[in-house]
C-alpha cells in the first residue's frame, strides 16, 4: 500500500515539473498513506499547490518545503468550517494573470489604483481577456493538437487557430481559416478583427452568426477566407466556454473567486456536508426595491411577516433603492427610506437574529460616477440599517457570495436592454434573448461584455468582472422580465423589478440548487 501511495506522490509531482528528495518522499508517504484514494488526490493537489507558492530555487523539493506545504493545507482544512458564508466585494477579488509560457495563472502583486497612472492599463485589459479565452479555446477538443497515433477521423475533426499576422504575412490563397480576435471599429462603419499580432479588416456581408449577442469589443472565432487585404467572413461564433469543473481540474485548487481561503473551497468535504444538511437554507432575491414608495414598504412588511416563521439564510436586495434618483431632495429621501426600512425589519426579531441582508447598489444609487465596479452606498445613508440589523452588509456592484462550496455572483445592471441596443446582429427570436445573453457572458468570461465607451469600467479592476471559472449561480438583476436558465452547470436568474413587476422576486434553495418564482399578491 505504501509503495502505491509513494508512486502516486512521485508521479503527481513529476506532472508539475517537480521531483522529490528521498526524505520528502518518505515524509509525504507517511502522512498520506491513511487516506482513501479520493482524499489522496485531493490532498496531493493542495500540497503541490502549496509547494509551488513557495520561493523555489530548484525543481527538487526537500522535506522542509514539503512539511510547510502540508502544514498550510492542514490549517486551510481546519478553517473551512468557519468560511461557510463569505461576502466578497469587487475590490477584494484576487488578481490573476495568465502566463502563456508557464501555462498557468499567477497572482499579480500590488494594489491596483482605480485611476490608473499606467497608460498601458487599457491595452492590458483586452490582452488579458484574449489570453484567457485563447488558452481555454486551445484546450477544447476541437482545437487541441492532434495526438500522435490518432486515427484519421480524429485528426480530421480538429481545427487550427491562426493569428492575424498569419493572414497579413501571406499572399497565397490560404483557403478557409479560423481566427480568434476582438471585433472593433477602427474606422467608422468598418469592422476589424484584432489580436496581439495585428489587425485585419472584416467583410461580414455573408456572415452566418452563431448563437449569442455580438457587440463591439467582443471576442469571436471568425471563419472565412483572406483576399485582397480583407477577411471575408463565412461564420462568426464565440470561443467555446467550459464548465467550472473542467477549469479547476486543469488549474488545481487556485482560489480565483476570492475570500479568506488561500485555496478554492470547492473540494471541502466539511462544507459540502454543511450544504447538504441545511435543507431549509434559502436565499430571497429582490431588485429595484424602492424604499421611498409606501406600496413597496407595505409589500416588504408582508414578505418579512411571512418569512419570520422560517427565516431565510439571506435576503439579497438590489437597487435602485429610490423611485426618483434625481432632484434636490434625493439624498434626504434615501436616508429617510433606509431609516424606515431599519424600523420595519426591527419588528421581526427572528429575521434580525437569523437572516443576512445584502444590499447591492443600482445604477442610479449614490456613488462616484456610473463606473463599474460600483462601491457600496455611503454609510451616511445606511448607518440606521447597520445599527439595527447587525447582519446587514452594504457591498459593491457586482459582488460575490461564497456559500459553503457554492460560488454566487450578483450583478445589478440592465444588461438585456444595453446588449440588444449595441448588438451587431440582433436575433430574430426575442423570446430567446436571456439564453443568448447567458451564453454570451459565459463565452466571453465577463459579466458585462459591453463596449467600455457604453459601460465604463475601471481598467485596473476588470479582473473583478470576470466569470472564470464558471460560478454555480449568477443573479443578473435587471428590469427585464424575470427568467431562469442554465448553461454549463451554472444557473442564471433575473428576479426582475420588484416595484415594477407586480412585486415579483426569486427564491433559491442551495441544497437542491432550485429556483422558485414568487410574487406578493393582494
Amino acid at each position: 500500500m505504501a509503495a502505491t501511495v509513494r508512486g502516486k506522490i512521485v508521479s503527481t509531482f513529476k506532472l508539475h515539473g517537480l521531483s522529490l528528495k528521498t526524505d520528502a518522499s518518505k515524509f509525504l508517504t507517511e502522512v498520506l498513506s491513511p487516506l482513501t484514494e479520493v482524499e489522496l488526490e485531493d490532498w496531493l493537489d493542495k500540497i503541490v499547490e502549496g509547494v509551488q507558492k513557495q520561493p523555489l530555487t530548484t525543481s527538487l523539493v526537500d522535506r522542509e518545503i514539503a512539511e510547510q506545504a502540508v502544514q498550510e493545507c492542514s490549517q486551510t482544512s481546519e478553517e473551512d468550517g468557519d468560511k461557510a458564508f463569505t461576502i466578497i466585494d469587487a475590490f477584494s477579488v484576487p488578481r490573476f494573470t495568465f502566463n502563456p509560457d508557464r501555462k498557468k495563472f499567477l497572482p499579480k502583486s500590488g494594489s491596483a489604483s482605480l485611476l490608473a497612472n499606467n497608460p498601458n492599463a487599457k491595452a492590458e485589459v483586452f490582452r488579458e481577456r484574449y489570453n484567457i479565452l485563447h488558452q481555454r479555446t486551445m484546450r477544447h477538443e476541437l482545437f487541441s493538437p492532434v495526438v500522435e497515433g490518432a486515427n484519421q477521423s480524429q485528426a480530421a475533426e480538429k481545427f487550427s487557430l491562426k493569428p492575424v499576422e498569419f493572414l497579413l504575412g501571406s499572399t497565397a490563397n490560404l483557403g478557409q481559416l479560423i481566427v480568434l480576435g476582438m471585433m472593433t471599429q477602427i474606422k467608422e462603419g468598418k469592422y476589424f478583427l484584432e489580436d496581439p499580432t495585428g489587425v485585419v479588416e472584416l467583410d461580414m456581408r455573408q456572415a452566418n452568426f452563431h448563437t449569442g449577442l455580438y457587440t463591439e469589443n467582443c471576442f469571436v472565432l471568425a471563419e472565412g477566407t483572406y483576399e485582397d487585404g480583407v477577411f471575408r467572413i463565412k461564420a462568426l461564433g464565440f470561443p467555446p466556454a467550459e464548465p467550472g469543473l473542467v477549469t479547476r481540474n486543469h488549474f488545481g485548487s487556485v482560489n480565483f473567486f476570492g475570500g479568506p481561503s488561500s485555496t478554492s473551497l470547492k473540494a471541502s468535504a466539511k462544507l459540502k456536508a454543511v450544504e447538504r444538511e441545511n435543507n431549509d437554507a434559502m436565499f430571497v432575491m429582490l431588485s429595484d426595491v424602492w424604499l421611498d414608495q409606501p406600496r413597496v414598504m407595505e409589500k416588504l412588511r408582508a414578505l418579512f411577516s411571512g418569512y419570520s416563521a422560517m427565516p431565510p439564510a439571506m435576503f439579497i436586495l438590489c437597487g435602485n433603492f429610490t423611485s426618483e434618483p434625481h432632484g434636490p431632495n434625493h439624498y434626504h429621501t434615501l436616508k429617510g427610506s433606509f431609516q424606515a426600512f431599519a424600523k420595519l425589519v426591527a419588528e421581526f426579531p427572528p429575521l434580525i437574529e437569523n437572516s443576512r441582508f445584502v444590499f447591492v447598489p443600482g445604477p442610479q444609487d449614490p456613488g462616484p460616477g456610473n463606473i463599474l465596479p460600483r462601491p457600496p452606498i455611503p454609510s451616511i445613508f445606511t448607518s440606521a440599517v447597520t445599527e439595527k440589523v447587525p447582519l446587514s452588509v452594504f457591498t459593491t456592484n457586482p459582488c460575490r457570495i461564497q456559500y459553503c462550496t457554492q460560488e454566487i455572483i450578483v450583478f445589478r445592471e440592465d444588461l438585456v436592454n444595453k446588449m440588444c441596443r449595441n448588438s451587431i446582429n440582433l436575433p430574430k427570436d426575442l423570446k430567446d434573448i436571456p439564453v443568448q445573453l447567458v451564453k454570451t457572458i459565459l463565452a466571453q468570461a465577463h459579466i458585462c461584455p459591453i463596449p467600455p465607451h457604453v459601460r465604463p469600467m475601471y481598467w485596473t479592476q476588470d479582473h473583478s468582472l470576470r466569470v472564470y471559472p464558471v460560478p454555480d449561480l449568477m443573479v443578473l438583476a435587471d428590469k427585464y422580465d424575470p427568467y431562469t436558465c442554465s448553461s454549463l452547470e451554472c444557473v442564471c436568474t433575473n428576479p426582475s423589478s420588484f416595484a415594477r413587476n407586480e412585486f415579483a422576486f426569486k427564491v433559491y434553495w442551495p441544497s437542491t440548487r432550485e429556483l422558485e418564482d414568487c410574487k406578493i399578491t393582494d
